[in-house]
C-alpha cells in the first residue's frame, strides 16, 4: 500500500511538473501611443524595449531577474542626468508603483504627479534630486515612471534565451551610458533598434519612403511583426506575441494613434489639405506611400497585458455591449450615480486638494469640502475603506466603467477585470443590484 501511494505521488508530481508554465525570456517592442504636443502635431509617440527575464540592479545597470519578478523596461532618453538609457522596472515605468496592488483605478494630474513623485524620491534620487526642476539637465525624468496614465502602449514580443540575455546584460554594464539622443539619427527608436537587433539581426529596418530614412517607433515595430513572420515559417518556435496595456481611465485627456512621418502628414487635415490644394501631385504622391506600405494596426491581434504579467483576451463586442447594458441598469437604479458617466464623474478628483498615502503606501485622495474633509482610497484595496466616501468612491467606480466599456479604436478591458470593479461597485452598496452580464453576453 506504501509503496502504491509513492509510486502515485511520483506519477502526480511528474504530471505536475510537466503542466507548469515553463519560465519565458522575451524581448519585446513598446510602441507607446502619442499624446500632448505629439499627439497634435508630429504623432509619432515614443518607443522603448521591454525584457521579460532582465531587471534593474540599479537605474544604470542590469541583472538577472529573480523569480517573481516581471522585467525591466530601456529607453533612450533626453536630460536624464547625462545618461543614454535608464533601467526601470515594468511596474513603474508604467504606473509608478512597485507592486499590483499599489496602482490606482483612475487618475489625474495631480495623482500621477504625487506617483511619480515619490517614485522618484524613493529610486531616483541620485539621478534627479530634489527639487526634480532645478537641474535642466533632468528636465524629462517624468517619463521614467507612469507612462500608461499618459497613454496607451501596444508591445511587439519574441523569444529569448538565457545565454543571450547574460551576453546582452554582460555588453550594457559594461558600455558607455552617456548622451546620445539626436532627433534624427539617434532617437528612442533607433535605440530600440540597436537592442533587438541584438537578439535579432536585421529584425528592424528603415523606411526609405514612409519614414524618409528616418526611424520612427510606429517602423521599428512594423518591421519586427514583418520579421517574425518570415522567420517562424524558418523556426515554428519562434513565435510574436502581441499585448497592449490600455491607458489607465481618469481625467487625463486620451492618447491618440500612432503614425510614422508620411501617414502622419496624410491623416492630418492641417496638413494634407492645404497639400492637395497647392501640391496635388506631392499630396498625391503622400497618399500613394500611405495605402502601399504605411498602414499598420498596433491593436491588431492583441492580448491584453495584466499588472501580474499575465495575458488576457480583451472583451468582444457582444460582451462590450452586455456590460454596457448592466452599467445603464446601476445608473437607472441610482440616478444620483449619472454624473459618472459624464465629464463631472471625474470632479472628486480635480477638486482634490491633497494626496496620501495609508498605512500599507497606497494612495489615499483627501477630498475637502467646506469645513469637511474626506478620504477617498484611490486603488483597488482602499476604495472603500472610509464609510463616509461611499458615494464618491461609487461615482469614480462608475467613472471609471463607463471609460473602459466605451466604444473607440482601441480596447481597453477584459471581463476579468470588468467583473471585478463591478465587484467593487457592489460591494460599495448593499443593494446594489446583482450582476446579470456573462461573458456570453446575455
Amino acid at each position: 500500500m506504501r509503496a502504491a501511494l509513492e509510486i502515485c505521488a511520483c506519477l502526480l508530481f511528474f504530471a505536475l511538473a510537466a503542466w507548469a508554465p515553463a519560465a519565458r525570456a522575451d524581448v519585446a517592442i513598446l510602441l507607446e501611443e502619442p499624446y500632448s504636443l505629439d499627439g497634435s502635431f508630429a504623432g509619432t509617440g515614443h518607443s522603448a524595449v521591454y525584457l521579460s527575464n532582465v531587471c534593474a540592479a540599479s537605474p544604470t545597470s542590469l541583472r538577472r531577474c529573480n523569480p517573481g519578478e516581471l522585467g525591466v523596461v530601456l529607453s533612450r532618453y533626453h536630460h536624464i542626468a547625462g545618461y543614454d538609457w535608464v533601467a526601470v522596472p515594468v511596474l513603474a515605468y508604467l504606473y509608478a508603483v512597485e507592486k499590483p496592488e499599489e496602482i490606482p483605478l483612475f487618475a489625474d494630474y495631480k495623482l500621477v504627479w504625487f506617483l511619480r513623485n515619490q517614485y522618484r524620491r524613493q529610486h531616483f534620487a541620485t539621478l534627479v534630486p530634489d527639487p526634480p526642476s532645478s537641474d535642466p539637465d533632468s528636465g524629462d525624468w517624468y517619463q521614467l515612471a507612469g507612462s500608461a496614465y499618459d497613454r496607451t502602449l501596444y508591445g511587439f514580443q519574441l523569444p529569448t534565451s538565457p545565454d543571450d540575455d547574460d551576453r546582452f546584460i554582460a555588453k550594457f554594464n559594461s558600455g558607455k551610458n552617456r548622451q546620445a539622443y539626436k532627433l534624427v539619427t539617434d532617437n528612442c527608436a533607433d535605440f530600440v533598434h540597436d537592442v533587438v537587433t541584438f537578439y535579432y539581426p536585421d529584425s528592424i529596418w528603415r523606411s526609405k519612403l514612409g519614414d524618409l530614412a528616418i526611424m520612427t517607433p510606429k517602423q521599428a515595430a512594423k518591421s519586427l511583426t514583418q520579421f517574425s513572420k518570415r522567420i517562424s515559417k524558418q523556426d515554428p518556435q519562434i513565435q510574436m506575441t502581441r499585448f497592449f496595456v490600455p491607458q489607465v481611465p481618469g481625467a487625463i485627456k486620451r492618447s491618440k494613434p500612432v503614425h510614422g512621418l508620411v501617414d502622419g502628414v496624410f491623416h492630418a487635415k492641417k496638413y494634407f489639405v492645404p497639400l492637395a490644394v497647392f501640391q496635388p501631385f506631392v499630396a498625391a504622391g503622400v497618399a500613394t506611400t500611405y495605402y502601399f506600405g504605411g498602414r499598420f494596426d498596433p491593436a491588431h491581434g492583441a492580448a491584453l497585458w495584466t499588472p501580474e504579467g499575465l495575458l488576457e483576451q480583451p472583451l468582444s463586442r457582444d460582451e462590450q455591449r452586455a456590460w454596457q447594458r448592466e452599467l445603464q441598469a446601476v445608473v437607472k437604479s441610482d440616478p444620483s450615480l449619472k454624473l459618472g458617466i459624464e465629464r463631472a464623474g471625474w470632479k472628486p478628483l480635480e477638486a482634490a486638494s491633497e494626496f496620501h498615502v495609508d498605512a500599507q503606501g497606497h494612495a489615499v485622495l483627501q477630498l475637502t469640502s467646506g469645513d469637511t474633509t474626506k478620504n477617498l482610497g484611490a486603488t483597488r484595496s482602499n476604495i472603500l475603506a472610509s464609510a463616509d466616501s461611499q458615494q464618491q468612491a461609487r461615482l469614480l467606480l462608475v467613472a471609471r466603467l463607463h471609460e473602459e466599456l466605451r466604444g473607440g479604436r482601441t480596447k481597453k478591458a477584459s471581463d476579468r477585470l470588468i467583473r471585478s470593479d463591478f465587484s467593487l461597485l457592489q460591494q460599495s452598496r448593499a443593494d446594489a443590484p446583482a450582476l446579470i452580464a456573462s461573458s456570453g453576453g446575455n
